[in-house]
């Protein structure tokens, strides 16, 4: 998985403006300059959206909104639904396909090794069936991370005897440098696993997953992905980076549906027994043959590994919509725009009393403000009040534009944010 945004600088530096095109220079990790390319910046898209001028929802990292292509998508499938006489016999089979292809698009990856699940949670389940643990060895989880990385590795580790090793949330936010620490650790057990997220869910921290998953080869140790919060922001590449197991969601920065979640196998690992045995994952089990299991031997990729129950008709088309317009805008256009608004927001907070985490140290589209003494009660809650949307996480407060936001909202929290803060004083 490349996430080449943090090596993405713009000529003459970090500006407020908002520049329709800037030239980039794409920076590997060993600090050279790869490429150069003229990219331009995604405008605004909040025409997209049904937005009212007055709601400042900066809470993608929650939950996004549905663009209007996509409500429209799931009224009319609520309606296909109501008369399924009316659906043709290849268009679930349509449907699967179509989403499959567009979550493959957004990480470099073929169609065959994706699968359609229902939660990140599902997919690390399925690849804790799939992956043997050794004995002795250590599973490296992060602080706080989310359930869905962690608990599985917890539940089995007595079992099936390795450790969990949980890296602390660094105190210069350096998550990177941390974890690789964990890995590299003199006199410790081997290590058979890290199961993380690529962007931490409450500090918007980075990590950098190429200089992991390095380390992690140099180990012989496999590598799980939870890219909830990288996937269509953060250029994303599983052919180079090659991850055994990488899974997001589409509810939050895939502009989608709940319920709808795609996991990435790499091909060493599809040979695998599936969490959930189905007639679709099977070669040759069908209602229409006159014999029914005709062929139980599986089938030869990612798809064995789909969920049962996976004909969502009214769904599986709003997800697929969201993902096609995320890969038809394209990354390195979403994260200049992303970027443009979260370094205006740490410039609008600056010497009031907050603490922003440094540039490269956190995702460009995701800003963890940290309040001296804690954060003042009913602070959110009073933001809420006022139209203005974001989230409290762990005693920091969370901001995640996305593609509908535009300077006005950004401005806006800031100024709605200064005045609460300083009637507090």
């Amino acid at each position: 998985m490349r996430h080449a945004t943090p090596a993405l600088i713009a000529r003459g530096g970090r500006t407020r403006s908002n520049a329709a095109v800037a030239d980039v220079v794409e920076i590997s990790h060993n600090g050279c300059a790869v490429t150069k390319e003229t990219i331009q910046m995604l405008p605004s898209q909040r025409a997209l959206f049904e937005i009212p001028r007055q709601i400042c929802y900066l809470n993608a990292a929650s939950y996004s909104p549905l663009p209007l292509r996509t409500l429209e998508a799931g009224r009319a499938a609520v309606l296909r639904k109501g008369t399924p006489w009316t659906l043709k016999a290849s268009f679930a089979n349509q449907q699967y396909e179509r989403a499959r292809l567009a979550a493959a698009r957004l990480i470099n990856a073929e169609a065959s090794d994706i699968a359609l699940i229902p939660s990140i949670s599902y997919g690390v389940a399925t690849a804790a069936k799939i992956l043997p643990i050794a004995h002795g060895t250590r599973v490296i989880v992060l602080e706080d991370d989310h359930s869905s990385p962690v608990l599985e590795w917890h539940t089995r580790a007595e079992t099936e005897g390795f450790t969990v090793e949980t890296v602390r949330q660094p105190g210069d936010g350096d998550w990177t440098s941390a974890v690789l620490a964990a890995i590299e650790r003199s006199g410790a057990p081997p290590v058979s696993l890290a199961s993380i997220s690529s962007v931490h869910w409450s500090d918007g921290g980075l990590i950098d997953v190429d200089k992991v998953g390095a380390a992690l080869q140099q180990q012989g140790a496999a590598f799980l992905v939870d890219a909830t919060h990288s996937t269509g922001v953060l250029s994303t590449d599983v052919k180079r980076l090659d991850p055994d197991f990488v899974i997001f969601p589409t509810y939050k920065w895939l502009l989608g549906p709940y319920g709808r979640a795609f996991l990435y196998v790499a091909k060493r690992h599809q040979g695998g027994i599936p969490l959930e045995q189905t007639a679709s994952g099977r070669r040759n089990v069908r209602a229409e043959n006159a014999v029914y299991f005709t062929d139980v031997s599986y089938v030869g990729d990612a798809r064995r590994f789909d969920m049962g129950e996976r004909d969502h008709f009214i769904s599986m088309e709003m997800a697929s919509i969201g993902m096609e317009m995320m890969a038809d805008w394209g990354a390195p256009a979403i994260v200049q725009r992303l970027t443009m608004l979260t370094d205006r927001i740490a410039e609008g907070v600056h010497g009031i009393g907050v603490h922003v985490p440094q540039p490269h140290l956190r995702a460009p589209h995701i800003l963890s403000l940290a309040f001296k003494g804690g954060m003042p009660a009913g602070l959110v809650e009073g933001l809420a009040s006022e139209g203005v949307y974001v989230a409290q996480r762990l005693g920091r407060m969370r901001i995640s534009p996305h593609v509908y936001n535009d300077e006005a909202d950004v401005d806006r929290f800031v100024e709605v944010l200064t005045r609460r803060l300083r009637a507090d004083m």
